[in-house]
């Protein structure tokens, strides 16, 4: 017993010196993001697909109970001392810290956007923001439609065949099965009252949605939470790949969901860009079924919301964030405009350039 228990210490510190290699050596957390990750996420989404419901959420919520119920157990029916009880249940989170990062977590150490891209970074001035702002609000205005109901399947098909398009040039991985199977979060009414709309489920392979999600939040959150199951970490980079791969679809109500889902971002930098009088008249210019659907969604997730549980959860995931190389926490998710910008840039470098060989 006692050789069996020496075994599993070795392989679980063996496995804890990997996990801490991978994330201060470069080079590892490069092999890991793009040799070791797309094959585990093949497996572990493959397995997790087997199931109709999300096993994540429900290993999660199993973990939390176990920890909190298992020292009253071990100390009344099994009489182990405290120090046992503590040691094991250190044991067992250090398992599931290992499995985290093998997982999925280990991504957190990867190169970011601009590094795997070689799109270099364009710092905006009001001038640069101005000139993609009206771009942006032109494009949002044009694909407006009212969507009342969407296609599940055309989502799916959509959201893949575009992640596949732009893989090479946008330095995304290609989704690992042809029909990923994106689960409905097992505790819909808390995740809406902490304003989670869906997530990544890393100890399987699995991205969920929230099942209040609304029509014109569907298309972007599959494809924002597709990006996650993909390797992508950062909420903005998730942000900007949900965005380019919306706004590229066939189908309308698709497209409109994109270019809907950064405005809150594009209206909150603008705000600290623009002059008051420059915000109004940008603002003045969206169309007014645009704003009034804004108030309504915004209206509709606050009928939700619980503050004290959704500051409790943003407190708890804006460190997270920050303890995973995300150093700005939860202020990540508006930064897919500066992600945005330097991308629109970068296009117009490349037309530059071709016209200059012309």
């Amino acid at each position: 017993m006692k050789r069996r228990l020496k075994i599993r210490y070795i392989i679980l510190g063996v496995l804890l010196l990997l996990v801490w290699m991978i994330q201060w050596i470069p080079a590892l957390a490069t092999i890991y993001s793009q040799k070791v990750y797309p094959g585990i996420s093949y497996v572990l989404s493959a397995f997790s697909n087997i199931f109709p419901f999300a096993i994540g959420d429900l290993f999660i919520f199993l973990s939390i109970v176990g920890v909190i119920v298992y020292p009253i157990y071990a100390k009344i029916r099994k009489k182990l001392s405290w120090k046992k009880i503590l040691l094991n249940d250190i044991e067992y989170l250090l398992w599931i810290y290992v499995w985290f990062y093998l997982a999925w977590g280990l991504n957190y150490s990867q190169k970011n956007f601009y590094q795997r891209t070689g799109i270099p970074y364009t710092a905006y001035n009001p001038e640069k923001f101005r000139t993609f702002v009206d771009e942006y609000i032109t494009q949002l205005n044009r694909s407006y439609t009212p969507l009342n109901n969407i296609s599940e399947d055309l989502i799916r098909k959509e959201s893949v065949r575009l992640y596949n398009q732009l893989s090479d040039s946008l330095g995304v991985h290609r989704p690992p099965h042809a029909n990923p199977k994106v689960k409905t979060m097992l505790f819909t009414p808390f995740i809406s009252m902490v304003g989670v709309t869906g997530s990544m489920g890393p100890f399987f392979c699995e991205f969920t949605l929230n099942g209040d999600l609304l029509p014109i939040n569907y298309p972007a959150t599959y494809a924002h939470e597709l990006a996650h199951l993909l390797g992508i970490t950062s909420e903005a980079e998730a942000n900007f790949y949900a965005y380019q791969v919306c706004t590229r679809a066939q189908a309308t109500g698709i497209r409109f969901s994109g270019y809907f889902s950064v405005l809150a971002h594009v209206l909150s930098n603008a705000r600290r860009l623009l002059s008051e009088e420059e915000y109004t008249k940008l603002f003045k210019r969206i169309r007014p079924e645009i704003i009034e659907l804004a108030k309504q969604t915004q209206a509709y997730w606050a009928a939700k919301y619980s503050p004290i549980i959704g500051d409790i959860q943003n407190w708890i995931y804006d460190l997270y964030l920050k303890g995973n190389k995300i150093g700005s926490g939860r202020q990540n998710y508006s930064e897919v405009v500066g992600l945005l910008i330097s991308y629109q840039e970068s296009l117009k470098d490349k037309e530059k350039k071709i016209e200059q060989k012309n």
